[in-house]
C-alpha cells in the first residue's frame, strides 16, 4: 500500500511517499513537477536494482532511519520503535502526518512558503524517553560534490569548512547545551551547476548534524537536537530548508526574505535601526556616572541614538567572580539608582538599554548562597568564566528571573536589554533552550516596547529559534574589523544586514592588539547594524571627522539597505572580501570591498555586480581612498564618477585600484 504526498513552490516540489503506512521518504526534492504528474509512477521510476553485496529488497531511507528499516544509514532517533500512520491532514501549504507504536507518538510536521520557497519541517516525539531525535532527514542528489558547514571559535566564528562526500558518516556533535561557536548549525550543499541547497536548524540548543553518503550511493543529511535522554514530549526542529537555481546569491534572498517575514520581531517595525553605542570596552566593569555621562555626550554627538549600559551594574560586580543573579542596582556606584543617568542619555537624544545575564549564576552572589540547588548539574562542576548555570527548567527558577528584570524594566525607562549567555552548559539539556524562549516572551508580553539583543560571549548562540524572540544578534565579541569582515561575510546567506550587530572597536583591538585605521573600522561596521563601542575620549579630529561621516551616511541610507538585498560578490584574491547590498526598487546600491591581507595577484580583477536593473547607474567612491605608490594609475574611480547601465555593471564590472591590506573601498550607486 502506497500513499503519496506533495508540496510545492514555484521552482520546487517536494514529494514524500509511505510504504505500508510507514514513515515516509522524500523520493523527489528538486525542480517543480506539472501539477498532474502521478507521485506513484514517480515512485516506481526510482525503484532500485538489487546486485551483489546487498539485501534482497532495498532498505528505506526515511525521515527518521529507525532500527526496522534494515538500512546501515545512521539512525534518526535512538529508540526501537514500530511507527506506524494514524492521520493525515493537508492543504496546499502544510502536511502534518501522525505515528504511532503504542504510547508513542511520532508528528512529522511540514510547511512551505511558496512566496520565500522556504520548507519549515518539524519532527515531534512523546512517549517514550529519547537521547537523540533528528528533524526529519531530507536526501541530496549525487550531483553534488561536497558541502559547506562551519566550524570557528570565540572571536572566530564562521569558518567555512568544505567536506567531500564519500562513502559513510560525516557526524558533528555540539554536546555543550547552546548553539556554539565552533559548530553553526547550518550547512551549504553545492548540487553542480549554480544549483545549491541550503539547511539550517532554529533551534538554541546543543545539536547533531550528519552528512552520509551510503554504500549504494544514496545520501541524507541530519539535523537534530541533543536531548540528554530526558522524557516528555521532544521536538527536532524547526529546520529550514530551501533550494536555489541562482547559487549563494539565490539561497541568500530566499533566506533573507524569509526571516523577514516570519522570524524577525522588531518593537516598532516603523522605527529605523539605531545607531548603537555599547560602554563595555570602554570602561568594563568600572562604572563612573560622571565619566559615562561624559561618554554619552560625546557619543550622541557622534549621531548615536541608543546607549546601552553593559555589565557591571548589579550587585557587587567589580568583576566577573561576583553577583550574577543579583539583578539589583550597586548603590556603590548609582547612589541615586539609574534614573538620573539615563535622564542624561535621554536629554542627549538617545534611549537607554542594559545588560543581562539571567541563565546564569556566581557562586560568590546573595542568589546561589539562598539557592544553591537553582544550579543545573553538580555542585563540584567546574566553573567557566567564574559562573554556573541555572536550571531553567524549575518554575520557581523562572520567575524569580522574571521578577527581577521586570522590577528593573518597570522601574526605569528601558527600551533595549542586551542579554548574555557567557557559560556552556555542563551537559546537553534541551528544556533549558524551551524555559529561556518562555521567559523572552513572558518579558516581551509584558514589555512590549523592549527589544532584546541575543549574545553569547559574542557568537555562541546565533540560530533563528532565539532570533524569533530578538531584534539584533552580537555576531562577534571581535570588534576588529579585519576578523569582522570575513566573520559577516561568511554568515551573510543566513543572517540578514539589519539584525546583525557590527560595531566600530577602539584604535588598538582588545582582543587582536591589531591597531586598525578608522577608515576601515567605520565602513566595515556600516555593512550591519550599526554601532560604536570604545573610549570616545581617545578619537582624534580626524578620526572624529571620519566617524561622524560614516554614521551619517549609514543613517541616511538605512532604511533601503534593511529592505535590500545582499549579493556576496565573487573575487580571486582569498584576502578580498565584496559584497553589495540593493535597494528593493534597485535605484541604489553600496558596494564593500575589503582587503585583509597583502593582495595575491598583480592587479585585482574587476568586480561583477549583482542585482541591478536595467536603468543608468551613477557610481561613485564614498569611503577616503589612499593607495600611496602601490596605486598609480587612472582608475576612474580614485578620482571621479562613472555612469553604466546596470546591465554594463553586471556583464563587464568595475576596476576597483590596488588595496593595501588593512583597507576598504566603497562605492555607492543610484539610478538617474
Amino acid at each position: 500500500m502506497i500513499k503519496c504526498w506533495r508540496l510545492d513552490t514555484a521552482t520546487s516540489t517536494l514529494v514524500l511517499v509511505s510504504e505500508n503506512d510507514r514513515l515516509p521518504q522524500i523520493i523527489h526534492w528538486g525542480g517543480r513537477l506539472p501539477d498532474g504528474e502521478s507521485l506513484i509512477a514517480l515512485w516506481r521510476a526510482g525503484m532500485s536494482d538489487v546486485t551483489g553485496g546487498m539485501l534482497d529488497e532495498r532498505p528505506q531511507l526515511t525521515v527518521c532511519p529507525m532500527r526496522e528499516d534494515v538500512t546501515p544509514a545512521a539512525m534518526g532517533c535512538d529508540v526501537d520503535l514500530r511507527l506506524r500512520l494514524t492521520s493525515v491532514q493537508e492543504d496546499a501549504q502544510r502536511l502534518e502526518l501522525r505515528f504511532a507504536d503504542g504510547d508513542a507518538e511520532y508528528v512529522l510536521d511540514i510547511a512551505v512558503d511558496p512566496e520565500t520557497e522556504v520548507f519549515t519541517l518539524n519532527a515531534r516525539l512523546r512517549g517514550v524517553e529519547a537521547g537523540w531525535l533528528t528533524a526529519p532527514a531530507f536526501p541530496v542528489p549525487p550531483s553534488s560534490e561536497h558541502f559547506v558547514t562551519y566550524g570557528g571559535k570565540w572571536i572566530g566564528e564562521f569558518q567555512e569548512k568544505q567536506v567531500a562526500w564519500t562513502t559513510g558518516a560525516y557526524t558533528r556533535e555540539v554536546r555543550d547545551g547552546r548553539t556554539s561557536h565552533e559548530a553553526f548549525p547550518g550547512v551549504l550543499i553545492p548540487c553542480g551547476g549554480d544549483e545549491v541547497i541550503a539547511a539550517h536548524l532554529g533551534m538554541s540548543c546543543g545539536h547533531r548534524f550528519v552528512a552520509e553518503q551510503l554504500p549504494d550511493g544514496r545520501r541524507q543529511v541530519q539535523f537534530g537536537p541533543m536531548l540528554g535522554g530526558i522524557a516528555g514530549e521532544v521536538t527536532a526542529g524547526p529546520l529550514y530548508l530551501t533550494r536555489s537555481q541562482e547559487g549563494i546569491d539565490g539561497i541568500t534572498k530566499r533566506l533573507h526574505a524569509h526571516f523577514r517575514k516570519h522570524i524577525m520581531v522588531l518593537a516598532d517595525p516603523s522605527r529605523p535601526r539605531p545607531v548603537h553605542y555599547n560602554c563595555w570596552e570602554a570602561v568594563y566593569f568600572d562604572h563612573d556616572p560622571k565619566q559615562l555621562c561624559d561618554i554619552a555626550t560625546r557619543a550622541a554627538a557622534l549621531g548615536a541614538e541608543r546607549f546601552v549600559l553593559d555589565d557591571g551594574w548589579f550587585g557587587r560586580r567589580d568583576d566577573d567572580t561576583t553577583s550574577l543573579g543579583d539583578w539589583v542596582i550597586d548603590p556603590r556606584k548609582w547612589p541615586d539608582g539609574l534614573a538620573p543617568f539615563i535622564q542624561h542619555v535621554q536629554a542627549a537624544g538617545m534611549t537607554f538599554g542594559i545588560w543581562f545575564e539571567p541563565e546564569m549564576v556566581n557562586p560568590a552572589s546573595d542568589l546561589y548562597r539562598a539557592h544553591p540547588d537553582w544550579v543545573l548539574g553538580g555542585l563540584d562542576q567546574p566553573l567557566g568564566r567564574n559562573q554556573l548555570v541555572l536550571d531553567m527548567s524549575k518554575p520557581e527558577v523562572c520567575d524569580y528571573l522574571f521578577a527581577r528584570i521586570d522590577a528593573v524594566l518597570t522601574a526605569y525607562d528601558i527600551d533595549y536589554i542586551k542579554w548574555d549567555h557567557n557559560r556552556v552548559l555542563p551537559f546537553p539539556d534541551h528544556r533549558q533552550a524551551s524555559a529561556n524562549y518562555a521567559l523572552i516572551d513572558r518579558l516581551r508580553a509584558a514589555h512590549p516596547t523592549v527589544e532584546i539583543e541575543s549574545c553569547s560571549s559574542g557568537g555562541g548562540r546565533i540560530d533563528w529559534g532565539i532570533l524569533q524572540r530578538t531584534s539584533r544578534v552580537w555576531l562577534s565579541d571581535s570588534n576588529d574589523a579585519l576578523e569582522r569582515m570575513r566573520i559577516q561575510y561568511m554568515a551573510a546567506p543566513w543572517l540578514p544586514p539589519e539584525i546583525t550587530g557590527s560595531h566600530v572597536g577602539p584604535r588598538e583591538c582588545h582582543t587582536s592588539h591589531r591597531i586598525l585605521p578608522m577608515e576601515l573600522r567605520a565602513w566595515v561596521a556600516a555593512q550591519r547594524s550599526f554601532g560604536f563601542e570604545m573610549d570616545l575620549a581617545e578619537l582624534t579630529p580626524d578620526e572624529t571627522k571620519t566617524l561622524t561621516r560614516v554614521t551619517a551616511w549609514w543613517k541616511d541610507n538605512r532604511d533601503w539597505l534593511h529592505h535590500g538585498t545582499l549579493h556576496r560578490i565573487p573575487t580571486r584574491d582569498p584576502e578580498q572580501f565584496a559584497e553589495m547590498i540593493v535597494s528593493a526598487d534597485r535605484s541604489r546600491f553600496a558596494v564593500w570591498v575589503g582587503q585583509r591581507g597583502a593582495p595575491v595577484d598583480v592587479l585585482p580583477d574587476r568586480l561583477r555586480l549583482s542585482g541591478l536593473g536595467d536603468a543608468n547607474y551613477k557610481v561613485r567612491r564614498i569611503s577616503a581612498f589612499d593607495g600611496g605608490w602601490l596605486s598609480r594609475g587612472e582608475n576612474a574611480l580614485k578620482t571621479t564618477e562613472i555612469q553604466l547601465s546596470g546591465t554594463a555593471l553586471m556583464a563587464f564590472g568595475v576596476q576597483t585600484p590596488v588595496l593595501t591590506p588593512a583597507s576598504i573601498f566603497v562605492l555607492e550607486g543610484e539610478a538617474v
